[in-house]
């Protein structure tokens, strides 16, 4: 897939500016690295050609991310660009909502697209958090953020009814923004630290909510030769 050949090169043409985040040699090999295992999956899951705009957007707000998450391996490089790196976050953020605009308005919505777009959600959630503790802003608790969905994911192998679809809902959606929003906020250098650690927990809170209400309603709706399981 050509477009994927093409993310290499914008990933090395971003890490070797100078500014924003001025990336090392290894840093840079790094995010090359984590690029590798996020082409492997798309390779695995796409069967239809070309990505389409949306998905090069989402696929560009990927790259961002494994640059961002790049630049964390070197804490005083990232305490130093803290601003231009949290800058950066919030332009991921933004593309996270431009390429599902960009979906509905060229009407190419797809699953693999979806699925595509929440797991960079999920990793660029866990990602903030490594920033929150890397910064010593909030303490390793904070990784239950990051980690509860894929906890979620796991479980799955356990209790199959776990892995059945759900349904669309707001409330999921609108839980996730926050998360990446209190988590940004809570990593701006001039926040109170007992600001910080409200909003984070406000996250935590709601997410734990969100995925009890979501365990809930598959519980209900399973087959009872699975909910028993």
């Amino acid at each position: 897939m050509g477009e994927l050949v093409l993310g290499v090169a914008a990933l090395w043409l971003l890490a070797a500016l100078p500014y924003p985040l001025s990336l090392t040699l290894a840093q840079t090999l790094g995010a090359t690295l984590l690029y590798a295992i996020l082409a492997g999956w798309l390779l695995h899951h796409w069967r239809q050609g070309a990505l389409g705009w949306a998905n090069r957007i989402t696929l560009l707000r990927g790259i961002l991310i494994l640059l961002l998450t790049a630049a964390l391996f070197t804490p005083d490089s990232f305490e130093a660009r803290r601003f231009t790196w949290l800058g950066m976050a919030t332009l991921a953020l933004l593309l996270d909502g431009l390429d599902g605009w960009a979906a509905r308005r060229q009407n190419c919505q797809s699953e693999l697209g979806a699925r595509f777009d929440m797991e960079l959600d999920a990793f660029f959630i866990l990602m903030l958090c490594l920033g929150l503790m890397i910064a010593d802003i909030i303490s390793a608790w904070v990784l239950l953020i990051g980690i509860m969905r894929y906890i979620f994911v796991l479980s799955g192998h356990v209790w199959p009814w776990l892995k059945a679809p759900l349904p669309e809902n707001v409330r999921r959606k609108v839980i996730c923004v926050w998360q990446i929003v209190a988590l940004l906020l809570a990593l701006l250098p001039f926040i109170p630290s007992g600001i910080a650690l409200g909003l984070v927990s406000s996250a935590l809170v709601a997410l734990t909510v969100s995925f009890a209400l979501d365990v809930r309603w598959l519980y209900r709706h399973a087959p009872s030769s699975l909910a028993g399981t």
